[in-house]
């Protein structure tokens, strides 16, 4: 692939949906969920061949980097750029698509985020230098995933005419982002057929991004112009914690895609997966059931069951479950989690209720 082309991974997220497991010291990209790997391990992983370890960026966050770094130490500690605190994925992806400019004037960037599953590793790699090739050609290129239920949860986005074809890969012109659409619209948003799950993968000339930020955003434009002209010079990380309070929280789709010029989205087939529940993580694992669709994950030394089907067990302990279906139960050193699988999105309203209640070290 070209040397002017950067994968740039986000990891600097919470990862909340996941707790108790996973917490604000430990989210879930360090964490190994599918196999005996961390979430970041298989990111990284499955950019070999298309990237080298060289022109890998990661955006993390100072608490993170060193967990991060020890998880992946062929890529090089200069590649990790760091936020003083979270602001959401809008100011990440400047940032880092700054460095990336900075680097070097004509760079390709992968914005790729650290903790989804994806099993087609060939097919996505494919697709990586399809959208690459898209993106040096000016346009802004998001992957869509083909939805396979009316799912609530993830973004839209609705593809109008089909614009060629890179790579054996169709794009189309991106007509518009939807957040999170309630059943009745998701239900025809499927039926449509024109609908594609937002990914979260985006890819752009660094330059032209830049742009979009300073065209659609001018005050974060003029933070990321202030800081390019310190980047590798004294006085830069006194500038970012300067100016990173002040970014507003606001997701790369609200900063600059809804709004961007010229966005194509490529509709892929891949096996992606946000794991972004209890209840994808129970469906990711689903080879792992037993014969009554049960899964247990952790170190426990034994697990005893008794009329139970349906049932995500995380533990360490012995654990005995009876009488019961369709649970999910996370136990750690200090907190007990019990329940039931279609509620599991609920995780969310536990963690505001904690933060109410001032109890953050439990966050």
């Amino acid at each position: 692939m070209d040397e002017h082309y950067y994968a740039m991974i986000m990891a600097g997220g919470g990862g909340t949906r996941l707790w108790p497991l996973s917490r604000r010291d430990r989210p879930k990209q360090v964490l190994p969920l599918v196999d005996e790997r961390t979430m970041f391990q298989i990111a990284v992983e499955r950019l070999d061949t298309v990237f080298p370890p060289e022109r890998i960026l990661v955006v993390t966050g100072r608490d993170q980097v060193d967990e991060l770094q020890a998880q992946a130490p062929q890529i090089p500690t200069e590649n990790f750029i760091l936020e003083p605190m979270g602001r959401d994925s809008g100011p990440a992806a400047g940032l880092g698509t700054l460095h990336a400019a900075h680097r070097d004037p004509d760079a390709v960037v992968a914005m790729l985020p650290s903790d989804h599953y994806i099993a087609d590793v060939d097919k996505f790699r494919r697709a990586l230098v399809a959208a690459g090739n898209l993106a040096a050609k000016g346009h802004i290129v998001t992957l869509g995933i083909s939805p396979s239920f009316p799912a609530t949860g993830f973004g839209y986005i609705e593809r109008g005419e089909l614009l060629g074809e890179e790579d054996g890969f169709q794009y189309y012109r991106s007509l518009r982002f939807t957040e999170k659409p309630d059943l009745e619209k998701a239900t025809g948003f499927l039926m449509s057929g024109r609908f594609s799950w937002n990914s979260g993968m985006m890819f752009w000339r660094a330059e032209r991004a830049l742009d979009e930020f300073r065209r659609q955003r001018p005050k974060m434009g003029e933070a990321f112009d202030a800081l390019a002209n310190l980047i590798g010079k004294p006085g830069y990380w006194s500038l970012l914690e300067e100016l990173w309070p002040k970014m507003p929280r606001l997701s790369v789709d609200f900063a600059i895609m809804e709004g961007a010029r010229d966005v194509v989205v490529i509709p892929v087939d891949i096996g992606w997966s946000d794991v972004g529940s209890w209840q994808a993580l129970y469906e990711l694992l689903a080879q792992e059931q037993d014969e009554n669709g049960n899964i247990t994950r952790g170190n426990m030394p034994r697990y005893v069951q008794e009329d139970t089907t349906g049932t995500l067990v995380m533990s360490d302990r012995f654990v005995v479950t009876i009488g019961v279906r369709d649970l999910v139960i996370v136990d750690t050193d200090d907190v007990l989690m019990v329940c039931h699988r279609d509620r599991a999105q609920d995780v969310r309203t536990i963690i505001e209720r904690l933060r109410q209640m001032g109890q953050v070290e439990y966050l």
